[in-house]
């Protein structure tokens, strides 16, 4: 299995992802334009990708959508009631509504709740030949009954949206700050930090922490306090990088 981000944070999101079978993106939240230039670094073509996972509907996730069912035709993975809120897909005929799982040959795709200010959100697991893939990203807790599933796995794709001091502190209205940090927004580097000290383990060769704010965090801060919590908890565990907005990350093979 092969994982690229290709883009990541406040403005869009976008995940490449292949098997063996499968030519995969999670999220579809920049211009098309840039998708395809990002996927053509990995000799790539747009008219390669199969299936599209959409995690929720807000427009940092789904940008390209529209214009991507029309001229290349994949099929849209999303949850029942994402559907119903986006009229463009009511005549699309390639369209998969997830609820638990999805199976795809040999991949298997689990969805997991998320909480978010939407009418629904998901997060992704994603399992093929004997490597596993976390995408969590858009929610403002984790609830334990994941917690089993979401342990050990090889690579997290993870959020650490906000440092909560910068937040507090910074110029956006009292209501978004609250929307931001409270049970359906955003994990904070913080929040982000102490569920990944507890989900790792042995298997796992990779974090990368995604959706960075633009206004509310930097690298440095997301980066120091994962470090911070991992001392803490006393986790030996050093290979962390973040994700960018405008510039796809290294292929990461699994």
């Amino acid at each position: 299995m092969k994982i690229c981000n290709l883009a990541s944070g406040s403005e869009g999101n976008v995940t490449y992802v292949e098997t063996e079978n499968h030519k995969i993106l999670l999220d579809v939240g920049m211009t098309v334009k840039y998708i395809k230039e990002k996927l053509s670094e990995l000799s790539v073509s747009l008219n390669d990708i199969d299936y599209i996972f959409i995690s929720h509907v807000h427009d940092d996730h789904v940008k390209a959508l529209k214009t991507l069912i029309r001229k290349y035709h994949p099929t849209i993975c999303l949850s029942p009631k994402m559907f119903a809120e986006l009229d463009y897909l009511k005549l699309y005929e390639n369209i998969i509504l997830y609820d638990d799982a999805i199976y795809l040959d040999d991949t298997t795709i689990d969805i997991i709740k998320t909480s978010h200010d939407t009418s629904d959100s998901r997060s992704f697991i994603i399992k093929n030949n004997g490597k596993s893939m976390l995408y969590m990203t858009d929610t403002g807790f984790i609830n334990q009954k994941y917690f089993k599933k979401l342990s050990n796995l090889d690579l997290y794709l993870f959020e650490s949206n906000h440092d909560i001091e910068m937040l507090l502190n910074g110029t956006y209205p009292k209501w978004l700050k609250d929307r931001i940090s409270g049970p359906y927004g955003h994990l904070s580097n913080k929040d982000s930090s102490i569920y990944l000290a507890k989900l790792i383990g042995p298997n796992t060769k990779e974090i990368l922490l995604i959706h960075l704010s633009e206004n509310n965090n930097t690298e440095d801060k997301a980066l120091s306090t994962i470090k911070e919590v991992f001392d803490e908890y006393e986790v030996p565990f050093k290979n962390i990088i973040c994700a960018k907005q405008h510039n796809r990350s290294e292929v990461i093979e699994l």
